[in-house]
């Protein structure tokens, strides 16, 4: 597990992790912020080859939850870094009341970023994520938003991904879609990120689409 540069001020970690024991894997994206500080998105587990390019990058000044299910990680990140302030969505402090938070997530953006990223809640959706649109490289940052597998070793979760819907493009389970409780109010949110100038996405679980973002986007939600 090493940090990849995606593009200018933009790195990501892939890490394996099991789900219900699904290999779905998940992915750490770091942001330069700049104010020269660090904002970490989604974070995995932490190792120390890990935690140290990370702080070669820079101080580690935001960490963020960006929804209600990206959160196991999230400890031994906020014990190294105390300075970083923890961000995470309405409800986890609920949920996790073991975590320190500092600031709910909103669509209005914390001062060190409202120069290099800007916050889209998802509305509608219980998983109650909120995508980071990076202009600078015209990449969106998102955790469950979409999913992207095109190979899959481990038989069971590639039976589970073809039954989803999920191997050999990008989208979102047919399992999970009863998360989204208000379709009017998630396509609403759905058609304003759309309309957002962006090419690569930058995902969780699965690999990263580099070209063709928003319209994989706009396809993986025609069902809403």
């Amino acid at each position: 597990m090493a940090l990849e540069r995606i593009d200018q001020g933009l790195w990501a970690a892939a890490a394996p992790t099991t789900f219900l024991g699904l290999h779905l894997g998940t992915r750490m994206t770091v942001v330069r912020l700049s104010g020269g500080g660090l904002f970490l998105h989604s974070v995995v587990p932490m190792t120390g080859p890990l935690r140290a390019e990370v702080e070669a990058l820079g101080p580690v000044a935001h960490i963020v939850l960006p929804d209600l299910y990206h959160h196991l990680h999230v400890g031994p990140w906020s014990l190294a870094f105390p300075g970083a302030r923890i961000h995470a969505p309405p409800g986890m402090a609920r949920k996790r009341p073991d975590l320190r938070i500092d600031a709910e997530l909103s669509e209005v953006p914390h001062p060190d970023w409202a120069r290099d990223l800007r916050p889209f809640f998802i509305a509608g959706c219980r998983l109650r994520e909120t995508v980071f649109l990076h202009p600078a490289t015209r990449t969106l940052i998102a955790a469950d938003l979409v999913e992207n597998f095109h190979r899959m070793d481990h038989g069971p979760t590639r039976l589970y991904l073809k039954a989803a819907g999920l191997y050999g493009r990008a989208g979102f389970s047919r399992f999970l879609r009863p998360v989204y409780g208000d379709r009017p109010r998630a396509r609403a949110s759905l058609e304003r990120l759309l309309a957002e100038d962006f090419e690569r996405i930058v995902l969780c679980h699965g690999e990263n689409l580099e070209k063709g973002g928003r319209e994989a986007l706009r396809l993986t939600y025609a069902w809403l």
